[in-house]
């Protein structure tokens, strides 16, 4: 079958490949808020220190210094206007002046200017944290398209209740309100085409342990799936496609899975005209965290000689080697160290995170 021609991506989106992280701000109006209730915490020091050894003030205008005169000291002492009509000339009234007024009028230019300082600082802490995650990021998982299949597929791997799983996922995605959603949701995100190599070396794709493809078009899900197993021979490609008779191209392209969801849901729709429950048995098994799960798990050494229908979860089927064989297979027979179990259980609530 021939694939239709790719249209080229928005001129933005494909010049736009930043990285975004996930951040944890607070509102604006509370941050305005707290710096100035600093700055007026600083004031009423100020005035305080001042009242309070007034009688080693002057002031030009009359000889004693009041608390309007000790506010007016504070508000142009710590502004650094310092019009000179009133001074310190007492030892412990400039003693103070050193010690006390001084330091906190630093702090108060520093409370004022403090949004300018982040602005200037904004960039260099950007470029520190991105390059500290590239350090540390290995074994992640890229989700190229984060519409409804690639959120449901991040929302399965992090249903195990894992507080680290979503450090370790990255999304690529050309769209940069996508993008702004999914690092919202905690993830870091690339913007750009994921066709293009460069955009997916910004998602560390070289370092990746699984790809999860999952765009909108089939033709792009070929070009992305190339293009990743190009970079990364070892990783574990999955990639979502509408039209089943575009799997085999994805399988010959190196997607080690393919799922076809036109076809997938169309099953689903005829088991459940057909058999109401039997639908309702597979639509709780898609859905983790709820109900019943599917789940992969190693053969415990208590299960070691024992056949897959004795043991205490529900075998479905028994992955020995490369070959995947069902649990009333003679050739499975009693089940060894090195086999990994295709079970059905509970699911288990998950985990609060720390």
């Amino acid at each position: 079958m021939k694939l239709p021609e790719h249209e080229p991506q928005d001129e933005r989106h494909t010049t736009d490949s930043r990285v975004r992280l996930p951040r944890y701000t607070i509102a604006p109006i509370r941050q305005v808020g707290r710096r100035l209730l600093l700055a007026l915490l600083v004031m009423v020091g100020t005035v305080a220190i001042v009242y309070g050894d007034r009688g080693g003030y002057h002031d030009n205008a009359d000889d004693g210094v009041g608390f309007l005169d000790a506010v007016y000291y504070a508000t142009v002492t710590l502004s650094t206007t310092g019009y000179g009509d009133i001074v310190p000339y007492s030892d412990s009234a400039r003693l103070s002046n050193i010690l006390l007024v001084t330091p906190l009028r630093v702090l108060f230019l520093i409370i004022l200017v403090g949004t300018t300082l982040e602005v200037l600082t904004e960039r260099t802490r950007e470029q520190w944290r991105l390059a500290r995650w590239r350090s540390a990021l290995r074994e992640h998982t890229v989700v190229v398209g984060f519409g409804t299949k690639g959120r449901s597929a991040v929302q399965t791997l992090c249903s195990g209740g894992q507080a680290r799983e979503k450090e370790r996922i990255v999304v690529v995605d050309p769209n940069p309100k996508v993008v702004e959603s999914a690092t919202a949701l905690g993830y870091a995100g690339v913007i750009g085409d994921a066709t293009r190599s460069d955009v997916l070396l910004r998602a560390e794709i070289q370092k990746a342990r699984q790809v999860i493809v999952a765009t909108q078009r089939d033709d792009t899900a070929v070009l992305v799936t190339l293009t990743a197993r190009q970079l990364n021979r070892g990783a574990k490609i999955v990639t979502a496609v509408r039209e089943e008779e575009n799997a085999p191209l994805l399988r010959q392209s190196g997607a080690d899975a393919v799922i076809t969801s036109a076809s997938a849901a169309g099953r689903l729709l005829g088991m459940s005209v057909i058999s109401p429950n039997a639908g309702t048995v597979m639509e709780d098994l898609i859905q983790q965290g709820s109900g019943l799960d599917l789940v992969e798990r190693p053969v415990v050494k208590a299960e070691v000689g024992r056949s897959a229908r004795d043991t205490d979860d529900l075998v479905v089927s028994v992955l020995r080697g490369h070959r995947l064989l069902g649990y009333d297979d003679p050739e499975a027979g009693t089940l060894k160290a090195t086999d990994r179990l295709i079970t059905i259980v509970r699911a288990r609530p998950a985990a609060p995170e720390e």
